[in-house]
């Protein structure tokens, strides 16, 4: 007998300061997070994991409860889990190092990639940032051009979001 792959459960977290958002998540942790109004991005990206997701609110509480809790400036980390398992080794490696940026704090691409020992590979780390499917989790905002200003970011509104999150971490941007 063999059996069903893990299972994708999906919920949502509703009127925060930056709209509405649907999140997903795997028993190992959170695997992504969208704008209500991108579900159909949300939804692609699903489908590429070959899992079965299905609607369940009560596994997605703790990831939208952290989630709240940082829109509304009262949280400064995330201690929910996060599961890495759907990342090629590199994206793994150039996302815990954008998971790792201290609240508040800036990084440049070519930061990351020197961090993760690749000081050649910053349009890769870029490149990694740009499909990050949990935005503000790992927090691809705090990511900044070489130099100092805000380059692309397709959450929310896009740059405007970008700019929001930063100023609530109360990071000094160019």
């Amino acid at each position: 007998m063999t059996s069903s792959p893990p299972k994708i459960y999906l919920g949502e977290l509703n009127d925060t300061p930056l709209g509405d958002f649907r999140l997903a998540a795997s028993d190992l942790g959170l695997v992504a997070v969208e704008w209500a109004d991108s579900q159909l991005e949300l939804d692609a990206y699903l489908a590429k994991l070959k899992r079965p997701v299905e609607p369940n609110q009560r596994k997605i509480t703790p990831y939208a409860k952290e989630l709240k809790e940082y829109l509304n400036g009262r949280r400064t980390a995330f201690t929910i889990p996060i599961d890495w398992t759907f990342f090629t080794p590199f994206q793994r490696e150039a996302l815990q190092a954008v998971f790792r940026i201290p609240y508040g704090e800036t990084r440049t691409y070519i930061d990351i990639a020197r961090e993760i020992d690749r000081p050649h590979a910053y349009r890769a780390v870029g490149a990694a940032n740009a499909m990050n499917p949990m935005p503000i989790i790992v927090p691809c905002h705090r990511v900044l051009g070489v130099d100092g200003k805000l380059h692309g970011y397709g959450g929310g509104d896009g740059l405007p979001t970008k700019e929001w999150l930063l100023k609530l971490e109360g990071a000094v941007i160019a």
